[in-house]
């Protein structure tokens, strides 16, 4: 089978079987009727409102008043469509959602003890059991998860045997149609200095020199940046104007240090190669969507000529359902709040 008879497969199994899996539509969810909720969200990375925007289309459509808790706006880009609120000057709320168990969400739940709590990841963490998870634990009325495969990191993270509902990544509710360009490879970074936003990942290094060997192959570089990647780093490349996912459907392969992204690139139909560095502690199922693993540079080109996408199987594990994820959040969200 071809790489590209493979993408149509896979594209067709995370569209119809995960969807089949999960025992629900892509276009629908199962939306309640009710009053429109008020939901609070504080987020392992405090500003990072990239991970609430997907879901502004939905809550409006809804009626729905979706507000992020920052500790200060100051690390608020002038324009964010996402509403936030400090702590004290919070509106009045029927739920907290937190999305880690990180200090500020964790912080939150113990300033809001009232309201009922859901955990729901809206971007990938360790299967690690977090250290302060289980202040958490005892006032959880629902998890739910992008795909099994994440589902089965997060309750890792969470140090929970309980059921987490798949809900699918809203970010990818509309997958672009993949037209790959002759000899572009995406670039996926991550993010190279911690700040207060958020922590980073190792490997830049790494994926700068593999960069640099592909171009000197031959190869066009188009970056993929992370929202908080410092664009200086990459400014000898092609960056971007649009979101990865978009970008990823004009590349013939993708490499980068893998992160929530990687299946739904899978999705669209473009093969990935990770760019892993020994301090990484990446979940399994994010590697498993790879063609292969680099550890060094020399042996980028050989492993992005040689890209294929995973097993159908795999791919549907990894992503989940497809289409009318934003609807069936707010579906999990809403029975929790009218509890």
């Amino acid at each position: 089978m071809s790489n590209d008879e493979r993408a149509v497969v896979a594209r067709r199994t995370v569209l119809g079987a995960a969807l089949a899996g999960a025992g629900l539509l892509a276009l629908g969810g199962t939306a309640t009727a009710g009053r429109p909720r008020r939901v609070l969200i504080a987020t392992n990375e405090p500003w990072g409102t990239y991970h609430v925007k997907p879901l502004l289309a939905e809550a409006d459509r809804r009626g729905w008043q979706l507000t992020q808790l920052v500790p200060d706006r100051a690390g608020i880009a002038p324009g964010d469509p996402v509403p936030v609120a400090v702590p004290d000057e919070a509106p009045a709320a029927d739920l907290l959602v937190v999305t880690g168990a990180g200090d500020w969400p964790v912080g939150c739940a113990d300033r809001f003890r009232t309201l009922p709590l859901a955990a729901s990841s809206l971007a990938y963490l360790g299967p690690r059991e977090a250290e302060r998870a289980k202040q958490l634990r005892p006032r959880l009325r629902a998890l739910t998860s992008s795909s099994s495969a994440e589902a089965r990191a997060f309750a890792g993270y969470l140090g929970t045997h309980r059921e987490i509902q798949v809900v699918g990544v809203p970010q990818a509710d509309s997958l672009p149609q993949r037209a790959p360009e002759p000899g572009l490879v995406l670039v996926l970074t991550s993010v190279t200095h911690p700040d207060d936003t958020g922590a980073a990942a190792p490997g830049t290094e790494l994926l700068l020199a593999a960069a640099d060997e592909l171009q000197a192959a031959g190869k066009r570089i188009l970056v993929g940046l992370h929202p908080r990647e410092d664009p200086s780093l990459w400014s000898r490349f092609e960056i971007s104007d649009v979101p990865s996912l978009q970008a990823s459907a004009r590349a013939e392969a993708a490499i980068g240090i893998p992160g929530t992204v990687f299946p739904l690139i899978a999705a669209v139909g473009t093969p990935l190669v990770g760019c892993v560095d020994p301090a990484l502690d990446v979940p399994e199922h994010l590697l498993a969507v790879c063609s292969s693993t680099i550890t060094d540079a020399g042996s980028v080109v050989s492993a992005v000529d040689g890209a294929e996408l995973p097993d159908p199987d795999v791919l549907a594990d990894a992503v989940g359902p497809i289409g009318g994820s934003a609807a069936r959040l707010l579906d999990a969200w809403e029975r929790v709040a009218r509890r």
